[in-house]
């Protein structure tokens, strides 16, 4: 499949086919390259406005040009959404800057072991919870501190772990995992140690209030009753409630596990807030949460892989979230997040286990498919950025994201 692309929205990494002028008119070699070095790209810009870019032998390119909102004007033409205020990433003042301190297959079983000792803690916690007891607070706080220690050394191993986390209960199911990109964020945002520390426990416990939810509506594939829709979103207000009960957390938590749920455009609930009304924590909470609900099997929707959920997330700016967080969001998930999905040019099928922050195209994939869909043993490990050949002369590149479910193997497997 061939695709016409502007000049300027061109990334590296993808397979340039046709150019709006003849090739003799470039200075190109070759009728067809993939676009990998500054040098070319500058070339590409001083002799065409627009290309065609192979599908079939590249990536494609994230939807970037779609600027409008899912609202409507008069007529029921689109309009612009438009910023409510500064972003609430003006609101941060103190910078740190983070270096990677292991690899991911140092960091992965470290990972691994913080992974399994979370789990006890949120099984713990959820029993705690439902037989009317405080949380045990030093016991959150040591799960969330060993969380934020690896994610700090290197945060694709528990990013890895947390794309791939095994299925279970509802309630407290998707915690590790929003917590964990909490954490990821957070670093990415440069935001100081004790910060993300407050963002990694925000993320474990926002959603505890759900404990007291039936499970028939959590369960229901059905739309919800007025009756359920009020039921299911009291949940915020009993997160409130436990852990302002339990001492020895912070003190601020309380107030800010109530804001996952609101919205940028004032559409969200408890109590409606707007764009910086929210603030800074609880967009990322929001925004996060977001994610990783769509990303996840639920049984009122269909799941997204993570590059549509990431398509979503940008083409809604400043109506869900925050634009210019939603901007950096993508910018540290990646086109390719870690642990997705991916289909090689080659028909084979892998999990992105790396990013490449340079060259966000091109991450390591873990190969764990044959072109004919049968399982490799063992499987094989490419680094994109190096250019390993899925054929004489032609590089290994993603074609696309597949969902969840889409191919038969269970990635957890090669990891958990």
């Amino acid at each position: 499949m061939k695709k016409e692309v502007p000049v300027e929205k061109l990334e590296f990494g993808v397979f340039v086919s046709e150019l709006d002028r003849p090739w003799t008119e470039t200075p190109f070699m070759y009728q067809g390259f993939v676009l990998n070095n500054d040098k070319q790209l500058e070339a590409l810009k001083k002799y065409c406005k627009k290309v065609i870019i192979d599908l079939d032998k590249g990536p494609d390119l994230p939807d970037r040009n779609e600027l409008l909102t899912s609202r409507t004007g008069e007529g029921g033409r689109p309009k612009l959404a438009v910023p409510l205020g500064p972003s609430v990433l003006t609101t941060i003042k103190n910078k740190v800057a983070y270096k990677e301190k292991a690899t991911v297959d140092e960091e992965l079983p470290v990972a691994r072991t913080v992974q399994r000792k979370t789990e006890v803690v949120l099984k713990d916690i959820m029993g705690t919870v439902q037989a009317g007891k405080a949380l045990d607070a030093p016991r959150v706080q040591e799960a969330v501190t060993s969380m934020t220690d690896s994610v700090v050394r290197n945060p694709d191993a528990m990013m890895l772990l947390a794309k791939l986390k095994a299925k279970g209960g509802h309630t407290l199911d998707r915690a590790f995992g929003v917590s964990i990109y909490m954490l990821t964020f957070g670093r990415f945002l440069q935001l100081p140690r004790e910060q993300l520390d407050l963002l990694g426990m925000l993320g474990l416990l926002q959603d505890v209030g759900m404990t007291a939810v039936p499970e028939e509506v959590v369960a229901k594939k059905e739309p919800l009753s007025k009756v359920e829709l009020m039921v299911c979103r009291s949940h915020a207000a009993h997160s409130v409630s436990i852990i302002r009960e339990t001492p020895g957390l912070p003190s601020e938590l309380p107030a800010l596990v109530e804001l996952h749920h609101e919205r940028y455009d004032g559409s969200g609930y408890p109590k409606g807030l707007k764009a910086d009304q929210i603030g800074l924590f609880g967009s990322i909470a929001g925004l996060v949460d977001c994610f990783d609900a769509m990303t996840h099997p639920r049984p009122y929707a269909e799941v997204y892989s993570p590059s549509n959920a990431l398509n979503h997330l940008y083409n809604t700016r400043n109506v869900q979230f925050d634009g210019p967080l939603v901007e950096q969001f993508v910018q540290c998930i990646g086109i390719f997040p870690v642990g997705a999905l991916v289909e090689l040019n080659s028909g084979e099928v892998g999990i992105v286990i790396a990013q490449n922050l340079v060259r966000r195209l091109l991450p390591k994939v873990m190969v764990v498919l044959d072109a004919k869909g049968n399982p490799l043993r063992p499987q094989v490990i490419l680094d994109l950025a190096s250019e390993p050949k899925a054929s004489p002369g032609v590089p290994y590149r993603i074609k696309r994201t597949l969902e969840q479910g889409s191919v038969p193997i269970d990635p957890s497997e090669f990891f958990l």
